[in-house]
């Protein structure tokens, strides 16, 4: 399924398209440990099939049970080719879509789970793809969420506003500075449990996160 975004189209022919791909392939290890904790907490229960928004080569499908289905909405063709070798490697029956967090293209209260991890900096609309994440759960489902935020503190913040312009080229539109916690709490769940924690990592510009879950 091809769906071009008027607000979010990548060109995935781009270098930078490749880079991100080879990027977070290569240091997929090391991002895992810094957010390893989180995840194990908020990855859990998760129903046999799940909606991943913006899933990039994988990296949540060690948290996923054996044999889940994983409806992948990734727009970034240069992530496809390891992201389904990492979905046959831990045995996830991938559906891949190559539409966008904004316009999903997916049946309106069709999903029990959203996930959304590392994917709303970089979207250029995020109260849309928030938006999009709540028509398409079903009542009581759940958007489940990990995501680096603005930071915690006039010096982290000074440091993102200041590396914002080569930080978002570099990273295929990462914004260092949304404040996903107010976007997600404007979006009408019925109730949003999200913590908002700083987290050890050598990319101190990203340390500061949101995660959990808000449920519809």
């Amino acid at each position: 399924m091809t769906t071009a975004s008027p607000s979010s189209l990548h060109d995935s022919t781009l270098p930078v398209a490749r880079f991100n791909a080879w990027f977070f392939d290569r240091f997929d290890s090391f991002i895992d440990w810094s957010l390893r904790r989180l995840k194990r907490q908020v990855f859990t229960n998760l129903p046999h099939t799940v909606v991943e928004i913006g899933p990039g080569v994988g990296a949540n499908f060690r948290y996923y049970r054996p044999g889940t289905k994983v409806i992948a909405i990734e727009p970034n063709l240069a992530m496809h080719q390891r992201l389904q070798a990492n979905a046959r490697e831990v045995g996830i029956r991938l559906q891949l879509e190559d539409t966008f967090a904004e316009a999903t293209g997916l049946p309106t209260d069709s999903a029990q789970a959203v996930v959304s991890s590392l994917v709303l900096c970089s979207v250029t609309d995020p109260q849309a793809a928030i938006a999009e994440a709540h028509r398409v759960l079903e009542p009581g489902g759940r958007l489940i969420v990990v995501e680096h935020v603005r930071g915690q503190g006039p010096v982290l913040r000074t440091i993102q506003r200041l590396i914002r312009r080569p930080w978002r080229w570099v990273f295929d539109g990462c914004e260092l500075g949304r404040d996903t916690l107010a976007a997600i709490e404007k979006a009408g769940f019925a109730s949003v449990d999200l913590v908002e924690r700083t987290v050890v990592t050598a990319f101190v510009p990203v340390n500061s996160f949101v995660y959990g879950h808000a449920t519809k």
